[in-house]
């Protein structure tokens, strides 16, 4: 074999070797056991709709927990919300290794669909930076955090009529899963779906004053559809949810 035939064979081999070792990281959490049992359609119409090959039945990732990339920066878009809570619907983050976490609001209530925000991880000191912009992409504000570990945070939904609902199952009512994450596909790969459920599907352990009557979850899971960039789950290992469990019994 001559010399360039060499080169480019190697060459060859580098890019096939970097695609599954991207594969392989990207599965490293896993699909969630059991699936999630997901009722409607408006959710799979959704993402059918935007060009998606994702069952919502059968390809939900085991993706709680999350950390940011090389590029310090996030991309979170509110795609839709088809809920009634919309208008008071906030969605954030949290230090997910945090027994009694502080909440950074991303999305406030007024926003809709196709507002995004940037947001910026810093260092010395510990920071999230949060731009927030509006479907025509105007300006609505700049927020910073203290405190927030970038390497290990959840999401979060509240709402005033019902409790906070978290990204890790375990903090959830019930230990129920309140938000879905899918991996994107075609032209989304590398992004991430986060789609909600903004009733508490089990209402076990919900306290009177979050008990509003006729608020039964759907569990259609399409009450808020964002979907993420330039953010990446963390294992599932490295994401257990014992752990957390083992901090609420402290």
């Amino acid at each position: 074999m001559k010399q360039g035939q060499r080169m480019f064979v190697t060459a060859a081999s580098l890019v096939v070797l970097g695609v599954s070792s991207i594969v392989s990281q990207a599965n490293a959490f896993g699909l969630r056991v059991p699936q999630v049992n997901v009722l409607g359609g408006s959710l799979q119409g959704y993402l059918n709709g935007q060009g998606e090959s994702i069952n919502v039945l059968t390809d939900q990732q085991n993706a709680q927990v999350w950390s940011q990339s090389a590029s310090g920066n996030g991309l979170l878009t509110l795609k839709v919300e088809l809920t009634g809570n919309a208008p008071i619907n906030s969605l954030g983050i949290y230090n997910a290794a945090d027994p009694s976490p502080v909440l950074y609001q991303v999305f406030p209530g007024t926003a809709t669909n196709g507002w995004f925000a940037v947001m910026s991880f810093r260092t010395a000191p510990d920071r999230v930076i949060v731009n927030l912009f509006d479907a025509a992409a105007a300006f609505q504000g700049s927020t910073t955090y203290l405190g927030i570990n970038a390497g290990n945070f959840g999401f979060f939904l509240q709402n005033p009529s019902g409790p906070v609902l978290y990204s890790q199952d375990a903090r959830n009512p019930g230990g129920s899963a309140q938000m879905l994450a899918f991996q994107g596909t075609g032209i989304n790969t590398g992004e991430w779906w986060l789609c909600w459920e903004d009733t508490a599907v089990n209402g076990a352990g919900v306290s009177p004053a979050h008990a509003v009557a006729g608020s039964a979850s759907d569990q259609d899971f399409d009450d808020a559809v964002c979907i993420l960039e330039s953010i990446n789950p963390l294992p599932t290992q490295q994401a257990s949810l014992g752990t957390v469990k083992a901090m609420f019994r402290k």
